[in-house]
């Protein structure tokens, strides 16, 4: 049977809302290299891959479809990619293709669980309108100016994203608004 991974470190995990997958969430995902590094239009700072970000331990959960293309426009829908920016949004690694530079060790990890294709969320960080990483002070500054809802969903995003999702940016948030971890999925 063809099983298909999806990578988790956000809001995925603790709100996969019509996303399909399989029972829960695993915690012995394989390293990748993500930070707070995306301005969303919601206000929030999301996670996103970036070459500059330590490695920490991704979450993943079997999506029930089988088919990679069905599992990929889930996945697109679910983070409200828009159809023409699939391709380059949602990541995808299948069997025999090496592992992305993001992502090391992949194709190993893949392979000792068996599945055939993994798929993760690819979006680039971005700051003030821009494709950039912004730096831990300005995430900073950006998170401690905002106010009301906006506010609220920012912090929300920050304390419910997994405690083993343990970045640099994360510890300078946590210490200076003081937005420590919740477990939502309990």
């Amino acid at each position: 049977m063809i099983m298909i991974a999806c990578l988790g470190w956000g809001s995925l995990v603790w709100d996969p809302r019509e996303l399909a997958i399989q029972r829960k969430w695993f915690e012995d995902g394989p390293f990748i290299h993500v930070e707070f590094a995306r301005q969303s239009r919601d206000g929030r700072i999301t996670l996103v891959l970036t070459e500059r970000a330590s490695p920490v331990r991704s979450l993943w959960a079997v999506m029930d479809s089988t088919n990679l293309a069905c599992a990929t426009s889930a996945l697109r829908k679910r983070e409200g990619i828009p159809e023409r920016n699939e391709e380059q949004h949602v990541g995808s690694w299948s069997v025999g293709q090496p592992s992305p530079a993001l992502i090391p060790g992949l194709a190993e990890w893949a392979s000792a669980r068996e599945m055939a294709h993994v798929i993760w969320t690819n979006l680039p960080p971005t700051f003030k309108g821009e494709e950039r990483e912004p730096s831990s002070d300005q995430v900073i500054e950006y998170l401690a100016g905002l106010v009301g809802a906006q506010r609220e969903v920012a912090e929300r995003y920050v304390r419910f994203t997994p405690r083993q999702i343990d970045t640099p940016y994360r510890r300078r948030i946590e210490a200076t608004l003081q937005w420590t971890a919740i477990d939502a999925r309990q």
